[in-house]
């Protein structure tokens, strides 16, 4: 496939920062920080795309007399005295300044007084902007945000947009950054449809932009302002086209056809303790008529936490055995690869198929012996971790690649994956963590939908209950009566924030604290542990060696102990609403009643208190996921700013989602009259997927 350029209009845009005047080595990597660059070096349109989040009004020009303390204002002041800190001392150099009207004085605490002297020369006429307060009866402004001469008026604004920054980076650099940062926009071609442009009255983009990062109300800073609308319909159009292209190429790509009877499923089924739901019954036959079809398949399958998804792939899987081929299983961690491979043993041995484990700590001759026992067609099915990306691993005919939590890969991992085998193979995507539909659409929009839902039976609600950690020691007094009962329980340690002692370190400190209570039967498992020393805390858990299992969010997805029926967690307030519900959903799997104690500390934010509240209300995922979309907004969603999710700029599902809809109806609409994207308006589409950065879509491109 040729190689595909950016045009070069955008250039400027994607040259770095350090060629705007004034971003040195130094204030370039303060503004990497600023702006999340991660190790690229930040560019002109990282600067144009960081938004303000809030606004100083310097508009407030009061006389003297009349002054508020406690507010932003901007005076026409005369310059009288000086008045340094006597020798030895250390008090503030103060400069008496004066109006037709009162006085007031201007306080330096960390005073330069040659500079100091330069900028406000006695006898002169100045504007000072900054905050007013009192002290000792008298008006004063310590360290004026900005001094300027009366004959500049303009180096004053009006209206400042307030960044987001980082420490040793002022405002003031970085808003005049941004300001700079707009000389190189170019004029850009426009790439909305010019009727529904004018009936959303929306601005062109770089007007859009402009406005944007020039706020003159709060107004403007909401997802509702008509600039900020039509910057978040670019940026999801080019989301919906990209996911459309590749959709679209991955439908044009002959698939294989995988017919079989089913017998293999069914001797798998059949040996289950348990019947299937209907929504699983449904599920299979979606899979079952996509693997048979001429077309490749690429489908999320969505269930909530023990909606029963892994019978639904296994059953996929041994579709793919008996039309002869082989399968993979990709889960994110080595603890879910591990656990994947004991709960599909038992199906597999029923079917009577070979099933093989392949992490990274399979190394020397037995990797050896499993890949070339794979290579062979010797292994069915492989199940494993990331490993399985590996150049050396080569399958004789790989038909069905299942991806679990799949949140956890991006799309180019999914395609990867897709292009392992001499053919193409076919895709089952599976999440634990329910999707709301607005996320599902800007994520997994290359994807058909399957929905696991409701629970299957035997599963038993669990009690929820939230309560203050000055109530600690109830917690721990009912936790000796339950486990005098035989129970099991999970001790979750909170995410901590980076600038406090890490999350091992709590849980290490819990640990340390449960035992002096319990004795050896309280165990520890982390994400730092190596793997034996992992998988070991975790089988004593299971076998009931251990009986309290602390632990941070490794836990957090799929790990099954059908024994365990309490689940704490400390710092609730510091967890998603959908991470705490996957937490919840590791008790409640076996037959004892189950509880779930969510512990806060006060004083509880509003967020927060809503959604301990809605954990309470439900226990649906789905509606849960809709809640978590809500409180928290997309970039969040998944408790993880790399989770393969669209990162987005000026997008806000929570409050775009009939844009979204708009901008998916859109892409259709286009891909349908011009799939090539050869018209003018085909043209301008492709800048957008460049500046969007969806670089990999125009490859997808229909070509002739």
């Amino acid at each position: 496939m040729m190689a595909v350029m950016r045009p070069m209009i955008l250039n400027p845009m994607f040259a770095d920062a350090r060629v705007i005047p004034g971003i040195g080595p130094k204030v370039e990597k303060l503004i990497g920080k600023a702006l999340s660059a991660g190790m690229r070096a930040p560019r002109v349109l990282d600067l144009l795309f960081h938004m303000p989040f809030g606004l100083i009004d310097r508009g407030y020009r009061p006389p003297l007399i009349a002054a508020e303390p406690g507010r932003i204002a901007t005076l026409t002041v005369n310059v009288l005295d000086h008045k340094p800190a006597p020798r030895g001392r250390r008090a503030p150099y103060r400069v008496l300044v004066t109006d037709e009207t009162a006085a007031m004085e201007i306080v330096f605490f960390t005073p330069h007084e040659d500079h100091i002297r330069k900028v406000l020369p006695p006898g002169s006429r100045r504007i000072v902007s900054g905050r007013l307060d009192e002290f000792g009866g008298r008006l004063q402004m310590a360290h004026p945000d900005y001094i300027a001469p009366v004959d500049e008026p303009g180096a004053v604004p009006e209206f400042e947009p307030v960044y987001r920054t980082t420490e040793a980076l002022p405002q003031r650099t970085l808003a005049k950054a941004v300001r700079l940062a707009f000389e190189r926009l170019p004029a850009l071609p426009e790439w909305q449809d010019e009727a529904y442009r004018a009936r959303q009255g929306w601005p062109d983009f770089a007007t859009a932009l402009r406005e944007a990062h020039a706020p003159r109300t709060d107004a403007d800073l909401e997802g509702t302002a008509p600039a900020r609308r039509r910057l978040a319909y670019d940026e999801l159009l080019a989301n919906q086209l990209a996911l459309a292209l590749i959709r679209e190429s991955v439908r044009r790509q002959p698939g294989r056809v995988l017919k079989s009877a089913g017998a293999l499923r069914a001797k798998a089924i059949a040996a289950l303790p348990f019947t299937l739901t209907e929504a699983q019954e449904k599920a299979i036959a979606e899979i079952t008529g996509d693997m048979e079809s001429p077309s490749r398949m690429i489908r999320l399958l969505q269930g909530d936490v023990g909606a029963g998804k892994t019978v639904v792939a296994m059953a996929a899987l041994l579709n793919a055995v008996e039309a002869g081929s082989q399968g993979a299983f990709m889960a994110p961690t080595e603890i879910l690869a591990r656990q994947h491979m004991a709960s599909l043993d038992a199906m597999a041995k029923a079917a009577g198929v070979r099933v093989a484990l392949l992490t990274g700590r399979e190394k020397g001759l037995a990797r050896a012996a499993i890949l070339s026992a794979l290579e062979a067609g010797e292994i069915d099915i492989l199940v494993g971790t990331h490993a399985i990306f590996s150049e050396d691993v080569h399958f004789r005919d790989l038909a069905l690649a299942v991806v679990d939590e799949q949140h956890r890969f991006g799309v180019h991992q999914r395609m990867q994956l897709q292009g392992k085998g001499e053919k193409p193979a076919d895709v089952l995507v599976m999440t634990a963590t329910p999707i709301p539909r607005t996320l599902q659409l800007t994520a997994y929009g290359d994807m058909d939908v399957s929905r696991l839902t409701g629970k299957p039976p035997g599963r038993r609600p669990v009690e929820t209950r939230v309560l203050p950690a000055s109530r600690l020691d109830e917690v721990i007094g009912a936790l000796k009566r339950a486990l005098a009962k035989g129970a099991r329980a999970y001790w979750v340690c909170p995410l901590v924030e980076e600038s406090e002692k890490s999350d091992m370190a709590a849980a290490e400190e819990r640990a340390t604290m449960l035992r002096q209570v319990f004795g050896d039967i309280v165990g520890l498992v982390h994400g730092r542990m190596k793997g034996a020393e992992r998988d070991a805390a975790m089988a004593a858990f299971k076998s009931g060696q251990t009986r309290v299992l602390v632990a941070t969010t490794v836990i957090e997805v799929g790990v099954d102990v059908p024994e365990a029926s309490i689940m704490v967690v400390e710092h609730a307030e510091r967890f998603g609403l959908a991470q705490l519900h996957q937490l919840r959903g590791r008790v409640g799997r076996g037959a004892a009643r189950s509880t779930c104690l969510l512990v806060y500390h006060p004083p509880l934010g509003v967020t927060a208190r809503e959604r301990l509240k809605a954990l309470r209300a439900t226990d649906d995922g789905f509606v849960i996921a809709e809640e978590d979309l809500r409180l928290r907004g997309a970039g969040e969603l998944l408790g993880t700013k790399q989770s393969g999710l669209p990162e987005f700029h000026f997008a806000d599902l929570a409050v775009h989602g009939e844009l979204l809809a708009a901008a998916r109806d859109d892409a259709r609409l286009i891909l349908e009259r011009d799939g090539g994207l050869k018209s003018p308006r085909g043209e301008a589409l492709r800048t957008l997927l460049y500046l969007f950065e969806r670089d990999e879509a125009v490859r997808y491109l229909r070509t002739g």
